[in-house]
């Protein structure tokens, strides 16, 4: 008796959330359940393969800041050559695919190569992770809107979009900017003011979380906290403070 036929290749871009588990959307797991290969990124909870049917390959394709497994382009192509080998190939991204995760090359290489492609939206960090710390993206009479940046270009220098944000006023969330810390300081230091507060989100929605909350004029306690190589994000504005007040009461609520 041979070994049973490859289903129609396929392909899911899943969103695996910010790292809690729990946090993966009902269609994200279904996806999970119903797959023939499984290629999961670096910040994913790996406790999310336990959902997958037995005995199917999981491949790790994870990339982190200057460690990287696989290159984008190879990425690309064993995502295509999976799928039409196993069938029903699912790729695992933590946060959101579309949401500083290249799930738009993806997309574009299964397109190219005739396969046809589903996303599953997951609950990206930069939402997710300041709420689970108490922190309101926007605020009624704080915020009326934010920005979500990334600190990392090929040119290693901060994007431009850095300095509009800065000069904006809104909230701004910025992914992978934990080793650029000071130098995003000094920069919202310059349009905002030094005591302008900076918040470093670690290991967001998972229980080893830390906050660390300084200025921007005043950075040194949030690099030396980045230092340790957790995974952080940067919440920087007026609404990183404005439920402080807040945080006593609902501790001593929780402790009756």
């Amino acid at each position: 008796m041979g070994l049973p036929l490859p289903s129609t290749p396929r392909i899911t871009l899943v969103g695996a959330g910010p790292g809690d588990p729990e946090l993966l959307t009902l269609k994200g797991l279904r996806a999970i359940e119903a797959a023939d290969v499984i290629l999961y990124d670096a910040l994913v909870n790996e406790d999310l393969l336990q959902y997958a049917p037995p005995g199917i390959p999981r491949l790790f394709v994870g990339k982190r800041c200057g460690a990287h497994a696989m290159g984008q382009e190879d990425i690309n192509d064993l995502l295509v050559s999976s799928a039409r080998q196993y069938g029903h190939a699912v790729r695992l991204k933590g946060g959101d695919p579309f949401v500083f995760g290249r799930g738009g090359e993806e997309w574009m290489a299964a397109a190219a190569a005739a396969i046809p492609l589903v996303v599953v939206p997951g609950v990206s960090s930069a939402l997710a992770v300041p709420a689970l710390a108490g922190i309101p993206l926007t605020h009624r009479g704080v915020s009326r809107g934010f920005w979500v940046l990334t600190a990392t270009t090929k040119g290693h220098a901060l994007p431009e979009d850095m300095e509009r944000a800065a000069a904006s006023g809104a909230t701004v969330v910025i992914l992978m900017g934990t080793r650029k810390i000071a130098q995003i300081g000094k920069l919202f230091a310059r349009h905002r003011g030094e005591e302008t507060p900076m918040a470093l989100l670690q290991s967001g929605s998972l229980p080893a979380s830390n906050t660390t909350i300084r200025s921007v004029g005043d950075t040194l306690a949030l690099e030396q906290a980045a230092s340790s190589g957790s995974q952080g994000i940067l919440v920087i504005g007026e609404v990183v403070e404005v439920l402080g007040a807040y945080a006593g009461a609902v501790e001593c609520w929780e402790a009756k």
